[in-house]
């Protein structure tokens, strides 16, 4: 064992490095707190001696956290798991994050955090000054088995299983959770009570349950949950208010945004509605920033669970309809703290109660209004977005290559998830089809042969690049049939195209389309703002030909009224965004 751990260690000393001058948001492994400092002093003695990166700091509230670290996120998390592996800290150590710190007291003279040197409670100074015999240590007058069982009989079935759990948390418990006291749950008493230098019974006495309970909540220290009850919203809930504080109320929501660097959120989420006005809301959240797109949604007819995650956050929110009234609540918390952002969200949802009333959407009027905002939360924007057209009924789309280069994922109109059918950088071209069946409004028809010069043309796009909700048209002139070296495969425009255009057909008179926008060449080159090309409708359509998709033809047409056109262009016109 001891040839193990050694083993084990020199990997942790190679990986998991201090953080010293880098600059990275440090993670720690907190093992301990004490109540005192001089209790904290005397146990991080214990861990220095055997332990790398032992620091000390004051957590307020007369707490000191013993901590290892600083280390990047990754490995503080090895580190937690070699090291209560191995039995070298206790199973309720946890990642702990430096807003939790406050002045440090070990080292002594360091100060890696840059704070006010500790002042040490005189309570503390006294008693230390003073050398007395130390006192007999005093064992608390515990209950004989017969009392413990019967306590313990008194206990409720939630209760009984939350003692299951706290067990199973422990790590000497695996059966199911059912609040049933049999040989499994006996024998898990029993282990934990050697483990923690009790006798072992296998009937947990009122204080052992009590410690039992204290190990199992020591996670949560720092977060100082409080049972926060807002008339406002018509909610009462567990906050984290040691790391979140109340910022405004942006309706439907209440703001509880951080305090510190720990990158937390707390909504309350309280309207009034229906069952649309649940979905509505569903649908609007995984809309903002805050509800990364990966992770599991459910929704029912009175109720959403949806939750999201990525490198940075995990975000959970729920909602349930009852009487009228919506009513939930949304956790933020960083990734890679799942255990404590678990433990965190099971306590928020235990004590979540409704109350009479709910917030009045007149409430917090005077907050900031921005379009990009959603009472007062950041709308999920993506990388790119430019413009396309419909090709034929199937939802296949043709778009500038610039549009869908690098991205995670493609989206038409907002709405709809596409991949790509066909890439051609050197002409600029791309080809997309929805993953699910589209019915288009209307599809492009390319013209066969060429308008004639200086005769007025259109670009349908999206210059804004969504922000308007509909295409705009955008009028000129074709001043040349080929590209300024004279390649036959591009069309030279007079007009004042926006980037967010790029894509967009380019339409003569009639609405027939004869060329595709491309964007403004990149370099230290640049044309003047009213020049712009476009890739002919031939080598489209040769394009398209190759991926065995037949596009419709218009020959010379009419001309259209620029209303009449600017509807025609509407229904092929589509908004790509890449992501």
């Amino acid at each position: 064992m001891i040839r193990q751990f050694h083993a084990v260690f020199t990997v942790l000393f190679l990986l998991a490095q201090p953080l010293a001058a880098q600059q990275f948001v440090a993670a720690w492994v907190q093992v301990e707190a004490q109540p005192s400092l001089s209790q904290a002093q005397e146990r991080i003695r214990a861990y220095a001696a055997r332990l790398p990166d032992v620091n000390g700091f004051a957590l307020g509230s007369g707490w000191y956290g013993i901590v290892l670290g600083p280390y990047t996120e990754d490995d503080a998390e090895r580190v937690l798991r070699v090291y209560r592996a191995e039995g070298e800290i206790p199973r309720d150590s946890f990642i702990a994050r430096t807003a939790s710190f406050r002045q440090q007291f070990w080292p002594v003279g360091a100060n890696l955090l840059d704070l006010p040197d500790l002042v040490e409670p005189r309570e503390s100074i006294e008693t230390q000054a003073v050398e007395a015999e130390p006192e007999p240590e005093m064992k608390p007058i515990d209950e004989t088995p017969a009392e413990a069982r019967r306590n313990e009989a008194a206990l409720t079935r939630e209760e009984r299983m939350e003692l299951q759990t706290m067990l199973q948390w422990a790590g000497v418990y695996s059966a199911g959770i059912d609040g049933a006291f049999g040989r499994g749950t006996r024998s898990a008493m029993a282990a934990w009570q050697r483990d923690n230098r009790y006798e072992p019974t296998g009937i947990l006495t009122t204080m052992q349950r009590a410690a039992l309970k204290r190990q199992y909540n020591a996670i949560l220290d720092g977060l100082n949950l409080e049972l926060v009850r807002d008339d406002t919203a018509g909610i009462e809930m567990a906050i984290p208010t040691g790391v979140v504080d109340f910022a405004a109320y942006r309706p439907p929501f209440v703001h509880f945004d951080a305090t510190g660097e720990l990158d937390a959120k707390v909504l309350i989420i309280s309207q009034p509605g229906d069952q649309n006005t649940l979905f509505g809301l569903y649908d609007i959240m995984q809309t903002l920033e805050i509800v990364p797109e990966t992770g599991p949604r459910e929704r029912d007819r009175d109720n959403f669970v949806l939750t999201g995650r990525d490198a940075r956050i995990v975000s959970h929110t729920e909602a349930r309809l009852q009487g009228g009234e919506i009513k939930g609540f949304t956790l933020v918390w960083p990734s890679g703290d799942e255990e404590r952002r678990t433990r965190l969200l099971d306590e928020m949802r235990k004590s979540f109660n409704r109350l009479d009333g709910v917030m009045s959407p007149a409430e917090g009027v005077d907050t900031e209004q921005n379009i990009d905002l959603v009472s007062g939360l950041d709308i999920r924007r993506p990388s790119l977005s430019r413009s396309g057209f419909f090709i034929d009924g199937r939802g296949t789309v043709v778009t500038t290559a610039q549009a869908v280069e690098g991205c995670e994922k493609i989206t038409l109109d907002n709405r709809y998830d596409a991949e790509i059918l066909g890439l051609d950088a050197a002409q600029g071209i791309a080809v997309l089809r929805a993953t699910e069946a589209l019915a288009p409004a209307r599809v492009a028809a390319l013209r066969e042969g060429d308008p004639r010069l200086q005769s007025e043309v259109a670009v349908s796009g999206f210059s804004y690049e969504g922000r308007l909700g509909a295409p705009t048209l955008t009028f000129g002139t074709l001043s040349d049939i080929k590209g300024l070296r004279g390649e036959s495969s591009l069309k030279r425009l007079a007009l004042n195209a926006l980037p967010g255009d790029a894509g967009g057909p380019v339409m003569d008179a009639g609405g027939a389309v004869f060329g595709m926008l491309l964007p403004q060449p990149e370099g230290a080159r640049k044309l003047p703002e009213d020049v712009h090309f476009a890739a002919d409708a031939a080598t489209i359509r040769a394009m398209l030909q190759d991926l065995g998709i037949t596009a419709q033809s218009d020959p010379i047409s009419g001309t259209m009224t620029p209303e009449a056109l600017t509807d025609h262009a509407a229904g092929m016109t589509v908004l790509v965004n890449c992501w």
